[in-house]
């Protein structure tokens, strides 16, 4: 009878407005790669379908960013124990704006989220885009039915080992703007005039996050390891993070910083990439990182840890390396595990020019097969659709669909 309800409402609204109302509730407000994706999914929503308002902890370039392109921004305590006045502000945000659907994202969101939709009948969804679930983040979501997106399938699979509902889960791969991210996007000097170096100079690369998790000190293990054998070799951090200042100290006791430039955080992410000729992903935990599938769409080839969803973005051999991990050395390899494996992997790909032009072109080519933001945007916004009533464009996908979808590709599944 709630549903029932719920669909009448949702279907009473819409025929006044012809729109599906979303809150997006954020559980940080930096730039970084769960920002991205809302940021993505909001530019690719279809906008006479869905009209969207954002709940971020705190005020931000970000939030600027948001309200520069119409969405309304609301600022209020996002915690794991959620205040009160939290609650009560999504409630009273649900009324003002007619909301028929929130989408959560990170833990302290999700949990705030799945109580105030819980309390006024609002459906409630949340992406998970880490490479497992949290206890907290299971427990809200058995107790208040939220249904859950998972961007990789060892999230996926972890929660149906937990014992998830199954109709509450959907694997939905990230995506990359394939018109903003490829091949000669931006002009190759921009980042090598920032840091001072030539056109001709082998430039390595890491994008993200200068997090723990991220692994960065990784990186900079590998570069001082590739430099022994390599000393011409440039490499090049791309963002920033509470590590930052330990990673200039290591650099400094290193003596490599004529070759190791910290860059920063860039304004226009795509103007980097085409600087590099290889990028190494030394993340020491990952979902689907937005990074890796931009430099693929761009063409650069990667060394990367094969940890969380990253076996799903890299194709062996093809676009790039695979390299276990110290806890975990799973993946086949010639290479030993973990940072050392990624410095002697990139080490023999230096001298192998030919190999790094056939790895980017095959990068651009399973980008734009499989991760095009579009696809994962449409799947949303047909789950939207059917989370609030609304038909979908297409008839749900059966489970002999989901098995198929598995052996070709990770998108869309729902058992």
């Amino acid at each position: 009878m709630a549903n029932a309800s719920r669909a009448v409402a949702a279907d009473r609204k819409r025929r006044r407005d012809g729109r599906i109302n979303v809150l997006e509730v954020l559980g940080n407000a930096i730039v970084g790669g769960m920002e991205n994706y809302v940021g993505n999914l909001i530019g690719n929503l279809p906008p006479e379908e869905f009209s969207v308002a954002v709940l971020c902890p705190f005020e931000s370039a970000y939030t600027a960013a948001l309200r520069r392109k119409g969405c309304p921004v609301y600022i209020a305590p996002l915690r794991d124990d959620p205040p009160w006045r939290s609650i009560e502000m999504i409630a009273n945000l649900i009324g003002t704006h007619e909301i028929d659907l929130i989408h959560a994202h990170l833990m302290n969101a999700h949990t705030v989220a799945a109580i105030a939709g819980a309390l006024t009948n609002v459906p409630t969804v949340v992406t998970l885009h880490g490479m497992s679930l949290q206890p907290q983040e299971i427990s809200v979501a058995r107790l208040t039915s939220t249904h859950m997106i998972l961007v990789c399938r060892e999230a996926w699979s972890q929660a149906l080992a937990v014992g998830l509902a199954p109709e509450k889960l959907t694997l939905i791969p990230n995506g990359v703007d394939l018109e903003t991210y490829k091949p000669g996007c931006a002009p190759r000097n921009l980042l090598r005039d920032r840091i001072k170096i030539g056109p001709d100079d082998f430039l390595i690369g890491f994008v993200g996050r200068l997090a723990w998790e991220k692994g960065p000190d990784k990186f900079i293990k590998a570069a001082d390891y590739i430099l022994r054998q390599h000393p011409n070799v440039h490499f090049a951090l791309v963002g920033t993070g509470s590590m930052e200042k330990d990673l200039v100290l290591a650099v400094e006791r290193a003596g490599i910083g004529s070759n190791v430039h910290l860059a920063g955080v860039w304004p226009d992410p795509r103007e980097v990439y085409p600087a590099l000729d290889l990028m190494l992903h030394t993340s020491r935990a990952d979902a689907m990182p937005l990074a890796l599938l931009e430099a693929m769409a761009c063409g650069v080839p990667v060394i990367a840890i094969g940890v969380g969803g990253v076996p799903e973005l890299v194709e062996a051999g093809e676009t790039g390396v695979l390299i276990g991990t110290s806890e975990w050395p799973g993946i086949v390899s010639e290479y030993p595990g973990d940072w050392e494996g990624v410095a002697k992997a990139a080490i023999k790909l230096i001298v192998q020019p030919e190999k790094l032009k056939r790895m980017a072109t095959a990068s651009v080519r399973r980008a734009a097969a499989l991760y095009d933001i579009r696809r994962s945007a449409t799947m949303t916004a047909e789950l939207f659709r059917e989370l609030t009533g609304v038909s979908t464009l297409r008839p749900p996908i059966s489970k002999t669909d989901a098995t198929a979808g598995i052996v070709q590709h990770p998108a869309a599944i729902r058992s």
